[in-house]
């Protein structure tokens, strides 16, 4: 039965929290939704299966741009596998789609992750794919962070046409290093395509950042995170994207990568509209502490912190409701973290048509939370996971 009516809730609205609230969905579709304090009448069992939400919120299924692996799996691996159990993973906390994201590596793995992706793509598991992230390996080696330097190299138009070809489509977000060498033009090439594209493990200036942002970048990755840190006579890129209206940023808030002030900061400049809350996520999310192969790296996990033998960061193990919790606690208010989770994210990927918002007509991607931020069920186009 995909015929359900989720009552006893507070939903969560971009302006508002709406209490004592029902949300009627038909075919998986959200068919009506009411706010009021009456408890239903019995329904017949063939129509409508009831859902009490105890009270707890309500909130659109959030959508992770930026996640690598979870649960010991690494979606760079080339299995079917490693995809689902990402999928699973993401559903489990909270998310209802994602982008399956790469690291820099050779061609041929990189290819044989985007075949598994598309292999997936209509048979998940869980959350659903939202397409393919390409993080490399058109990377400066200067701002490589984790990113294994003996896959980095300069943008090549003629290999990004062949990765293009063979993802027919699914690609969403490739992040490069506009300031290499060819830079500029694969970023014309990736307008054409009309992807998103961000710009991160980068060494711009200020200068050459604004020259990214006017042909066309329109992200950030993971924010002050690889990338040139603002200084007061050099403001590199950071600066160049707080300026630009169109430029939208990516935030990892675990409490590890950003200082609250930080987070703060971003959330002052771009607002809830331009901020996206990401895990960026290795395969020890799920897991914690232990050493993972992550990369080409060995990369040891302490105390919920990932870093690589010199103490790089290495991504995090930071779920997308552990996001949500500790975006709370830097002092941003619920609504406009769930917005950076969800509503953002879904517009910035040309999704909000169908998700993103819980509104008539869209789809039931929804999720019922605690005052912990714990998920208590992840619902998918009105299927519970």
């Amino acid at each position: 039965m995909n015929n359900k009516i989720v009552h006893n809730v507070q939903i969560v609205q971009p302006d508002a929290i709406l209490p004592a609230s029902t949300v009627w969905i038909r075919n998986g579709i959200i068919e009506k939704i009411e706010n009021n304090h009456t408890p239903l009448s019995p329904l017949p069992e063939e129509e409508y299966e009831l859902i009490d939400g105890n009270g707890q919120w309500l909130i659109p299924g959030m959508i992770d741009v930026h996640i690598h692996g979870a649960n010991g799996f690494d979606m760079m691996d080339g299995s079917e596998a490693s995809i689902q159990e990402v999928s699973r993973a993401c559903a489990a906390t909270g998310c209802t789609s994602f982008l399956a994201t790469s690291v820099s590596s050779t061609m041929d793995e990189l290819l044989a992750m985007v075949r598994s992706v598309k292999r997936v793509v209509g048979f998940e598991v869980g959350a659903k794919i939202a397409g393919l992230h390409l993080e490399g390996p058109y990377l400066n080696p200067k701002r490589k962070g984790m990113q294994n330097e003996k896959y980095l190299r300069h943008p090549h138009l003629g290999e990004m046409k062949q990765i293009f070809e063979e993802a027919d489509g699914f690609i969403k977000m490739v992040t490069i290093a506009p300031e290499l060498p060819g830079g500029m033009e694969l970023l014309s090439y990736l307008k054409e395509m009309e992807v998103i594209i961000a710009v991160a493990h980068s060494d711009a200036t200020y200068e050459e950042a604004k020259l990214a942002f006017d042909a066309g970048a329109s992200h950030v990755t993971h924010c002050f995170n690889g990338m040139r840190p603002i200084h007061h006579r050099d403001p590199g890129l950071v600066a160049a994207a707080f300026e630009a209206d169109h430029v939208s940023i990516q935030a990892i808030v675990d409490g590890v990568h950003l200082h609250p002030a930080i987070v703060r900061l971003m959330h002052r400049i771009k607002g809830p509209e331009n901020m996206v809350l990401i895990t960026d996520a290795l395969q020890a999310m799920g897991l914690g502490d232990g050493s993972y192969l992550f990369g080409g790296h060995q990369v040891t996990v302490t105390n919920g912190v990932a870093q690589l033998a010199d103490g790089t960061l290495a991504s995090s193990v930071v779920t997308m409701n552990e996001a949500l919790r500790f975006t709370t606690e830097t002092g941003i208010s619920m609504l406009d973290a769930i917005q950076m989770a969800s509503t953002t994210p879904a517009r910035i990927l040309g999704m909000d048509h169908m998700t993103g918002t819980i509104k008539t007509g869209l789809d039931a991607d929804l999720v019922l939370i605690n005052e912990h931020f714990q998920v208590e069920w992840t619902m998918i186009k009105g299927n519970v996971i």
